[in-house]
């Protein structure tokens, strides 16, 4: 009985954390580029009573006789389908169709990656223009720099084609693209992981490469994958499915309803038992 205690105690506990987990697709549900979470579970220990050769009497049996010790969250999985493109007003929003991720330089001075592309135009320190994500980090192109422009150029009038370059028109208002001092076309740096899964969260919808996640690669310069398309006045939604997650959240809090019953059977058992002594 007091196995049980603790094997129901480990329930609520799992239980818990999928909850949380719920809530926490519920409060981004409109955040942009925000990717559904998902609680995987697995068993704990179990407790050989008897060995498959074993029995009361000395006889032989094909199977053991084990009892399951309770339930731990194994992993917290980020689900990268993506989002409903949403129309935007302003000219700097971005949405991705396909697998690649945006990237920005932190202020650490280290690359994260984002499939939020909600950026803003802002003055560098030559009085040019430079994109930046909502805090203000720089995003890169594919050669790992910030993408930022001469004063000459107007913000409101650059374009970004389906594959992410760059374009401002010319004299007869035909847009071209725009080339780096190199000559080469600016284009968004997006990247690509072999397991997106694996990648750090890390805060303001931002991720970190890991072991796990494998290294970035590029799509300009990595054959053999599928490009990501770039669509400018649009930003990706949350791939958050609200009914999905209601029907989780009722499953996950009679589940707990479930744990907590068993320890209430279990302490009136406690209870007889002790009462036996009187």
């Amino acid at each position: 009985m007091l196995r049980s205690l603790w094997t129901a105690a480990t329930g609520m506990r799992a239980q818990q954390t999928n909850v949380d987990t719920i809530a926490n697709n519920l409060a981004n549900v409109n955040t942009t580029g925000y990717k559904t979470e998902v609680n995987e579970f697995k068993s704990l220990l179990y407790q050989t009573i008897q060995t498959k050769t074993t029995t009361a009497n000395g006889d032989q049996k094909p199977i053991p006789a084990q009892v399951g010790l309770g339930v731990r969250n194994a992993s917290i999985t980020s689900i990268f389908t993506d989002g409903a493109l949403l129309a935007s007003e302003s000219d700097s929003a971005f949405g991705l169709s396909g697998r690649g991720f945006f990237s920005v330089r932190g202020e650490d001075g280290n690359v994260y990656y984002t499939r939020s592309g909600n950026f803003n135009w802002a003055i560098n320190e030559r009085g040019g223009i430079v994109l930046t994500n909502s805090d203000g980090l720089p995003v890169l192109d594919t050669n790992g720099n910030a993408i930022s422009f001469g004063n000459e150029y107007i913000s409101s009038r650059i374009t970004v084609t389906g594959d992410g370059t760059f374009c401002y028109p010319d004299a007869a208002n035909n847009p071209q693209p725009i080339l780096n001092a190199q000559g080469n076309q600016i284009r968004f740096g997006l990247f690509q992981f072999n397991n997106p899964a694996g990648l750090e969260k890390e805060d303001s919808g931002l991720f970190s490469v890991s072991a796990a996640s494998g290294l970035a690669l590029n799509e300009a310069t990595t054959q053999g994958i599928e490009r990501t398309k770039v669509s400018q006045g649009y930003l990706e939604g949350s791939n958050v499915q609200v009914v999905d997650e209601m029907v989780n959240l009722i499953t996950a809090q009679r589940a707990y309803e479930l744990n907590s019953k068993a320890i209430t059977a279990s302490d009136e058992m406690l209870q007889q038992a002790n009462n036996l002594r009187r």
